[in-house]
């Protein structure tokens, strides 16, 4: 069975689907908070010019998805599943961001047990790159369960660090 990059994830707080162009709106009026990309490589993504670049990225990618809040139905945020590679039985997560309204742990965690629970499916093993500098990401993978292991370089060729969290030790570490 091919690995399915775009579903449609529900859970309590948030559900996630595929990203269509008439989302750039919603999606940028998240992205346009300068202090969600303060940590980011990219500092300038709040930017409508540099948005446009980032969102047209996400959709040509076939593997970005917009997060959605289940209370009232607003774009809160994005993530993505990239670089899927059968032999290694791997894939990336990555490319998340929420609105600061939603920050602190309880979004981020649903979005990204969504996805690891969706992944297990096809791989074993889920990837996270992240920046050298983004402090808060690497917090938030961590609190899911990954691990450092080592460094690579991301899609656009900086150096980042990977974390990595594989399908059985998630299984043993993520709740009933």
């Amino acid at each position: 069975m091919p690995f399915d990059l775009q579903p449609v994830l529900k859970g309590e707080l948030l559900w996630l689907r595929p990203l269509r162009p008439e989302d750039f709106d919603d999606l940028f009026a998240v992205a346009s908070d300068s202090l969600i990309w303060k940590q980011h490589p990219h500092r300038d993504r709040y930017k409508e010019e540099v948005f446009k670049e980032f969102f047209r990225e996400a959709l040509e990618s076939g593997g970005a998805l917009i997060a959605i809040d289940s209370k009232d139905g607003r774009a809160i945020g994005s993530s993505r599943f990239h670089g899927y590679d059968q032999e290694k039985s791997e894939i990336e997560i990555g490319w998340t961001f929420l609105a600061r309204s939603h920050w602190g742990g309880v979004y981020n965690g649903e979005m990204k047990q969504l996805m690891l629970r969706h992944a297990f499916k096809f791989v074993n093993s889920v990837i996270f790159l992240i920046g050298p500098e983004n402090f808060r990401s690497q917090k938030a993978v961590e609190k899911i369960g990954a691990v450092r292991d080592g460094s690579r370089r991301d899609a656009s060729g900086r150096e980042s660090f990977l974390y990595r969290i594989t399908g059985s030790g998630w299984l043993m570490s993520s709740p009933a």
